[in-house]
């Protein structure tokens, strides 16, 4: 029997204009959409007046929808996985489902597209020829500091996600741990509202303390100088 493909597609990070034709295309053609979280990805099918059946697929998904997933693509279904938002398996519980397709032989194909790393580069300002994205920072704040630590002498630009409920604490711990490094925040990345703050760590700090912080973050830090 011919085993169906794996499509890792890129979906919009905000704004629902932001997709390929070629994801439009494949979301139309694969038998079941694998999705982070079902009522995002109904959303954007819906614009696109797409309908497949959804079946979800998250972090803490018991094995057994993992091994439901496989056994569609083994019985020669193909499937779509997508995030809630962006490029799927990266800082993503995806990763998982595209490793346990690869070890059963089954065809993984990526459809590039939205990413708020590489967009929140793009605007940095102060080059991004090397870069490395950590994800999310350790919650807890002797961690998160350990890891800063780690990379005080890294002179590649620091790529971060962090959520509104711990931006101010990272700031801060960047600040101590890093110095007042020139940065980016880019807060709601192509949503309505939007907003890049260029500056460095200190000021940005400042203005968050007193603005106060709503939306999901990427903190873009300029690397250690030689």
């Amino acid at each position: 029997m011919i085993t169906g493909k794996l499509y890792v597609v890129a979906t919009p990070i905000g704004n629902l204009e932001d997709i390929t034709l070629r994801a439009l295309r494949i979301l139309k053609e694969v038998d079941v959409v694998a999705s982070e979280d079902t009522r995002t990805t109904a959303k954007l099918l819906n614009h696109y007046n797409i309908k497949k059946p959804l079946v979800a697929y998250f972090q803490h998904s018991h094995k057994g929808r993992l091994d439901a997933i496989i056994g569609q693509l083994l019985n020669g279904k193909n499937v779509a996985l997508v995030s809630e938002a962006g490029t799927p398996a990266i800082s993503d519980p995806g990763a998982v489902l595209v490793g346990e397709a690869l070890r059963n032989n089954i065809e993984v194909v990526a459809l590039p597209g939205a990413s708020s790393v590489t967009t929140a580069l793009s605007v940095c300002g102060f080059g991004a020829d090397r870069f490395v994205f950590e994800g999310f920072l350790p919650r807890k704040g002797g961690k998160r500091r350990k890891t800063l630590k780690a990379l005080i002498d890294d002179e590649r630009t620091l790529v971060f996600f962090e959520s509104p409920h711990r931006i101010l604490d990272t700031l801060e711990d960047m600040v101590n741990v890093l110095g007042d490094r020139r940065a980016v925040i880019a807060r709601e990345l192509t949503k309505i509202y939007e907003e890049i703050k260029v500056g460095h760590l200190a000021e940005l700090l400042k203005y968050y303390t007193e603005k106060g912080v709503r939306g999901e973050f990427t903190v873009v830090v300029e690397g250690a100088k030689r």
